[in-house]
């Protein structure tokens, strides 16, 4: 068999409870409005450096228990017992590096709702911008945001193409749910 070009032919070769085909299906492109949803998903990126998506799906439900699901303000306020409790939690990655860019860019992300009202606003401020803009400002702005992070975290939140090729059955889907890629403003 002939290896999948795209995650969109490898999603098709999956049985359809795998959660590769889940989440391509259900959350890969689609826009996300709510901030914790937001954050969540910028920190599985950043857990995910290094390690495959696979590993990150299968260990989303301990993230977001080790994180408070992800609430914003309780990882801000996250102290050296917290980061102890995630060092410790074999559920999820236990990388020091990992565990203080998520409390780090909490704060980040508080920031940015009292200057932008949300973290949406702010992403919506700053669309659109090039790959590379978007790689600068998030460098500049949160840790531990590489192109690779910043790249896939902007396409499956829908601020960049290619989260699904044309063909695939998803990409309408996506495109109905109005992904900030497709007004260029």
């Amino acid at each position: 068999m002939e290896k999948p070009r795209t995650y969109c032919d490898a999603v098709t070769q999956m049985d359809a409870a795998n959660l590769h085909v889940i989440y391509h299906n259900t959350a890969y492109g689609y826009p996300i409005n709510d901030d914790n949803e937001l954050f969540e998903r910028l920190i599985l990126e950043i857990n995910q450096a290094g390690l495959s998506w696979s590993t990150i799906l299968l260990k989303q439900q301990n993230f977001k228990k080790a994180f408070h699901d992800f609430d914003i303000k309780k990882v801000a306020a996250y102290g050296d017992d917290d980061i102890q409790r995630l060092l410790n939690d074999a559920g999820i990655i236990r990388n020091r590096l990992k565990v203080n860019a998520a409390i780090h860019n909490a704060n980040v992300v508080l920031e940015l709702q009292k200057e932008f009202g949300s973290f949406k606003k702010w992403l919506d401020h700053h669309h659109p911008k090039t790959k590379q803009e978007w790689m600068a400002l998030f460098k500049k702005t949160f840790k531990f945001t590489g192109g690779e992070i910043v790249n896939e975290f902007l396409m499956s939140t829908g601020y960049l193409p290619g989260a699904h090729t044309e063909y695939c059955p998803v990409y309408k889907k996506v495109v109905k749910s109005k992904p900030a890629w497709l007004n260029p403003q």
